[in-house]
């Protein structure tokens, strides 16, 4: 049987007070979505992923997804419902049996992936984990206060995710549905179907409000490391163009090729940023074939890599950059570099230069190259 994993990751992180998506959100060292795909990473049952995430985060979930196989983003819509239908649009053909899972339960064990998919082959055509009640329950009347006991909790389960299903099964009824559901087995079961329960987790519990972000933290570990990245760049020189190096010009020296500027430096701080916070590279966002940047000042690209890195939960902490080449003599402006650069970057930015003692191309004169490192902190 073909299996698919539909991980939904559009919520909002409004009630905990996050302006980031609530996928996105960091909990030691690591976005909620992070958690959740890294736990799939070590399932032994083969199957291809389908994230769901809202309109303009598919790279960040891309870069999350990238240590795994069989991976797909698709963007969501403005409702769970309709998110998980747009993920059941993107599945594989021939996949039998999906199970969907909220990327706000980060801490969901595999065994309960396990037991969920194995009802589902047993022959169950939707399934749902359940954790048993423990406090006592009443019903209340909002406006006055009042309360009335008499409701079973033994008889009660609180649902959770992964959810398991007949994936034809599923989209049929997915098609047909109108209305919003508050899960998919509340679906299936307005259509008629049954849908049988097994042991959840108490570890899979949803992050919903600050106090679940706090319980997780003390589950995974209150020790966040900071996120270091390290990256080279290297540019021909050109005789056509000016010179923009650290971000500075430099009158009277010889420019280097690129698609944009050529700003060596620069380069090699984004492609650090983007290092250390798995979004990727830089030929990833700003590759040859985007014309919109030919020619670009390549500010342009460290603005759009820091806009990336904060919004996946990370501040920088300090940059340091070490340009090698014969020329220019950065000494005389190294200051004047840090100043512009820590500016940019709105952390600290060490420049120091070198040259390689007549080796390589930097030696011949043919170019210069830049060596970066960034070091990221979780905000």
């Amino acid at each position: 049987m073909s299996t698919a994993v539909l991980l939904v990751a559009g919520g909002s992180g409004l009630r905990f007070g996050s302006s980031l998506p609530k996928a996105f959100v960091p909990v030691a060292g690591k976005t909620l979505l992070q958690h959740s795909i890294d736990t799939l990473g070590h399932w032994e049952i083969p199957f291809t992923l389908v994230v769901v995430v809202p309109e303009g985060w598919v790279e960040p979930a891309r870069a999350a997804a990238a240590s795994l196989e069989h991976t797909l983003v698709v963007t969501g819509g403005a409702t769970r419902t309709q998110s998980v239908r747009h993920g059941l649009a993107a599945l594989p053909e021939g996949t039998t049996i999906v199970l969907i899972h909220d990327a706000a339960r980060p801490l969901m064990p595999l065994a309960v992936f396990d037991r969920v998919r194995d009802a589902v082959v047993a022959g169950a055509v939707a399934v749902i984990p359940c954790v048993a009640v423990v406090d006592t329950l009443v019903t209340r009347d909002r406006e006055t206060g009042a309360t009335l006991g008499g409701v079973d909790r033994e008889v009660l389960g609180a649902v959770q995710t992964p959810q398991g299903f007949d994936a034809a099964l599923l989209g049929d009824v997915y098609r047909q549905a109108t209305g919003d559901f508050t899960d998919d087995a509340a679906l299936m079961r307005d259509a008629g179907y049954e849908v049988t329960a097994i042991d959840g987790d108490p570890h899979g519990f949803k992050i919903t409000f600050a106090e679940d972000l706090h319980r997780a933290r003390a589950l995974l570990g209150t020790h966040t490391a900071p996120r270091v990245g390290t990256a080279l760049d290297v540019h021909a020189f050109d005789d056509t163009a000016p010179l923009r190096l650290a971000g500075l010009v430099w009158p009277g020296e010889k420019g280097l090729a690129g698609h944009s500027d050529g700003d060596v430096a620069v380069h090699a701080i984004v492609d650090a940023l983007l290092q250390a916070a798995s979004l990727g590279d830089l030929g990833t966002h700003f590759g040859t074939d985007r014309v919109e940047f030919q020619g670009a000042n390549s500010t342009v690209f460290l603005e759009h890599a820091l806009a990336l890195v904060r919004a996946a939960g990370f501040e920088v902490s300090s940059v340091g950059v070490q340009i090698i080449g014969n020329s220019p003599k950065v000494g005389p402006r190294r200051r004047e570099a840090e100043g512009v650069l820590t500016a940019l970057v709105g952390a600290p930015v060490a420049v120091s230069a070198t040259t390689s003692d007549a080796l390589g191309f930097t030696g011949r004169g043919e170019g210069i190259a830049a060596l970066a490192t960034v070091v990221l902190s979780e905000h």
